[in-house]
């Protein structure tokens, strides 16, 4: 299915691509799909057919294999059975096929990476998230002149005309009454992003006599019951507990006034959504069980990675950037907007494809 956050980079293919757009209805978890009425090109929507967790079809797809299309891109997804005869079909009848995918993570094995491998190895090209992911398949026999990085982004054009408004403001003086730096987690309040840790870690801090405090932005999805935890370490007054937010201003003022933003879990998209308005990110360093985006994380420049459910190290690594001095904080901020800039936003992306639609 189309995730709402692909509307900038959907909108920048249909102005230079001629395409059409098909996408599938729902998945099993809860993800805000884009309105196709914004979207240039769309053209149908295919009920998804779940066997099971994983396995699924998309029911009439298969037809477009025989319409008169250059290329077809597919997301990379093996449980897809239908993307299977798509690839089948496609390649019987000479046609170019290409890949947008996380491709390996890296935790494989088995009768899973076997069935990746030969996957992947089935398209013209392939468009992947990161170096990182790339030098895995380039191991699994993948061809790594069909590769191509082509990274991830939010809504870059939109976040630039924010960010360059944006200046310290007393968004966190007028809430905690006083002038300590303050760390973040922003994102959905579930069980595998770990706040647990980022709470511990900030009781820790707090013991040890760091003077700081903790914004926690998003909705709680699976009970995790955050405000019981804080609770009963008595840290109630130097915890924000703001909820969810989808204001893109808002958000950029809360991330360029942080010192650091931390998602013990995995971190995702919201490393890119950190490093766009200029603030550290801090995650774990076990890189087969993160989300491509970790790799916009230059450790000690733009962020840090601590020993994966290791709270002392979290906890050390959070010093590091709540101890920064002014002047190495605008550095910092200066290396995440390169970041940003120079790779993970939608011009780039669209540069990629470019390469590959030839």
């Amino acid at each position: 299915m189309a995730p709402h956050y692909r509307m900038p980079i959907f909108s920048k293919m249909s102005e230079n691509f001629d395409c059409d757009f098909y996408f599938g209805d729902h998945m099993q978890q809860p993800i805000k799909k884009l309105n196709y009425n914004e979207l240039q090109g769309f053209k149908k929507e295919f009920h998804n057919v779940f066997f099971g967790n994983s396995f699924y079809w998309q029911r009439k797809s298969v037809r477009l294999a025989f319409k008169k299309y250059d290329y077809f891109l597919l997301s990379g997804e093996p449980f897809c059975i239908s993307y299977w005869f798509i690839l089948l079909i496609a390649k019987l009848l000479g046609k170019k096929t290409v890949t947008w995918t996380h491709g390996f993570y890296g935790r494989e094995s088995g009768i899973k990476k076997v069935v990746k491998r030969a996957f992947f190895k089935l398209f013209t090209k392939i468009m992947v998230y990161t170096d990182y992911s790339i030098d895995l398949m380039k191991k699994e026999g993948i061809k790594p002149e069909k590769m191509f990085c082509i990274a991830n982004s939010l809504d870059t054009d939109n976040q630039l005309v924010i960010r360059k408004k944006l200046k310290k403001t007393d968004i966190f003086t007028s809430h905690f009454g006083n002038d300590d730096p303050v760390m973040m987690y922003i994102g959905r309040i579930q069980k595998i992003k770990r706040l647990d840790l980022l709470v511990e870690s900030f009781y820790k801090l707090k013991n040890e006599g760091v003077k700081c405090n903790l914004l926690i932005v998003g909705k709680d999805d699976e009970n995790v019951d955050l405000p019981k935890i804080i609770n009963e370490l008595g840290l109630e007054d130097s915890v924000w507990l703001y909820g969810p937010c989808y204001d893109e201003e808002a958000i950029g003022e809360m991330f360029y006034n942080s010192a650091v933003c931390v998602s013990p879990g995995n971190v995702g998209l919201t490393s890119i959504h950190a490093l766009t308005y200029g603030c550290p990110v801090v995650t774990h360093d076990n890189f087969p069980y993160q989300m491509p985006e970790f790799e916009a994380i230059t450790p000690d420049v733009t962020g840090s990675f601590f020993k994966m459910d290791d709270v002392d190290d979290l906890t050390e690594k959070i010093r590091f950037w709540l101890e920064k001095s002014t002047d190495e904080r605008e550095a910092t901020r200066s290396a995440a907007y390169r970041t940003i800039d120079e790779k993970w936003n939608i011009h780039y992306q669209l540069e990629v494809m470019k390469k590959v639609f030839v």
